[in-house]
């Protein structure tokens, strides 16, 4: 028997099982026993929905995401589920295809989740599949932060359930279709569930994408640390526009339009293959040319950014919680250090994006290793990042200079 051992708790979340059994139960009590649409506008629906066959959901660290994965997961009508199949991007393998766990369970702080290995040999026989040695299985996140939710969900009936977990690589469209097609007789089933894990818009130099449209008449343009804070929206507001262009693509269960959109635009949707495979099976079983009133429904229930800093990089997911802070204010003249060797504005900006950048990793790698594991609030990085924008001309990197 081999185990997927949950290597991100006690850094992307809790490990400890009574604070996340806590965290979650507060989190789906929370979710209103009516949830409102996002995308469509307007309309509103009871929870659980009856019938449910796909959820899209994130997979930052419970600090972003958690409370709001919630709204998905309370969606779920559990009842006859016996299989829930779990699709999530490649972040570390670089795969042309998709993978199959070779682990016989998949553990949690909560408990273990049996994993259905007759149905993976199944798959197996079906079409092109890799393996994921244990080391990729265990270093993916976007599989591992569904897990604790699909425990909890399940915890009454948990031994009934088995589950189906699929690493996405970077498909081509074909590529999606053949896999659409391949798992669409089991989206039809309605004994199974599949849970999509995909974040939206990651915006920021060190994703390489820098998108901004300052108003919906203009073109949009990629903007970069020379260009200051621009004129127009701000920039998260332009990428709430951006993602909510590709929520409303989405709801039309169309993998072609959901394709052109992404090439149009490029969002790093990073669960965009995932997606893609889900509405291409959904194209399989219900043709576009035929589908009608009776045909399946796709709405976002929830959707907000983990930050709305200008100045700096952005996560965006579908159901990740609200976090509104106030840009980061440029430092004026008057508190820029004189010297000869003062950073220049951007050189500034470059520079707390890359501190921010390794405070994050370290929180989330040499952390826990070091026995260090603190989850700060928005508001305290904020503020530390603030201080080190006003104070960075005053360091002193002479040791490390050339």
């Amino acid at each position: 028997m081999t185990v997927r051992q949950a290597t991100h708790a006690g850094s992307w979340y809790t490990d400890d099982r009574e604070q996340l059994d806590y965290e979650l139960q507060q989190w789906l009590d929370n979710v209103p026993e009516e949830v409102t649409e996002v995308t469509p506008v307007g309309d509103s629906c009871p929870v659980p929905v009856k019938g449910i066959r796909a959820i899209i959901g994130p997979h930052a660290g419970f600090s972003y995401s958690g409370a709001n994965a919630a709204y998905g997961y309370k969606c779920i009508d559990t009842q006859n589920i016996k299989r829930v199949f779990l699709l999530g991007p490649s972040h570390h393998a670089y795969l042309k295809t998709c993978a199959l766990s070779q682990c016989t369970e998949y553990s949690t702080p909560l408990g273990n989740i049996r994993v259905d290995q007759e149905l993976v040999q199944e798959l197996q026989d079906k079409g092109e599949w890799r393996l994921m040695s244990t080391r990729v299985d265990q270093d993916e996140h976007s599989l591992e932060m569904h897990l604790p939710y699909i425990y909890k969900v399940f915890e009454s009936r948990i031994e009934q359930i088995s589950l189906v977990p699929i690493m996405v690589g970077s498909l081509a469209f074909e590529t999606e279709q053949k896999y659409g097609k391949l798992l669409a007789p089991y989206l039809a089933d309605p004994e199974n569930l599949f849970i999509i894990s995909s974040d939206f818009c990651h915006w920021g130099s060190r994703f390489g994408y820098t998108y901004y449209q300052s108003s919906e008449d203009t073109q949009p343009c990629d903007l970069s640390a020379r260009d200051g804070r621009p004129n127009g929206v701000p920039i998260w507001e332009s990428i709430q526009r951006l993602d909510s262009e590709g929520m409303d693509v989405i709801t039309q269960l169309d993998h072609v339009m959901f394709r052109e959109y992404l090439d149009d635009t490029s969002n790093t949707i990073c669960g965009n293959h995932p997606i893609s495979v889900l509405l291409a099976a959904v194209n399989h079983l219900y043709p576009k040319d035929v589908q009608n009133r009776d045909g399946p429904r796709l709405r976002f229930v929830k959707y907000d950014q983990s930050s709305k800093m200008a100045k700096g990089s952005v996560a965006v997911t579908p159901q990740s919680p609200t976090t509104k802070v106030d840009e980061i204010a440029p430092v004026s003249k008057s508190t820029a250090h004189e010297g000869a060797d003062a950073l220049t504005p951007s050189e500034r900006e470059t520079m707390v994006n890359e501190a921010e950048w390794g405070f994050r990793n370290w929180l989330r790698d040499a952390g826990p290793r070091m026995g260090y594991v603190m989850y700060p609030s928005s508001q305290q990085i904020l503020k530390s990042l603030q201080a080190l924008y006003k104070t960075i001309d005053d360091i002193d990197f002479s040791d490390i200079a050339r």
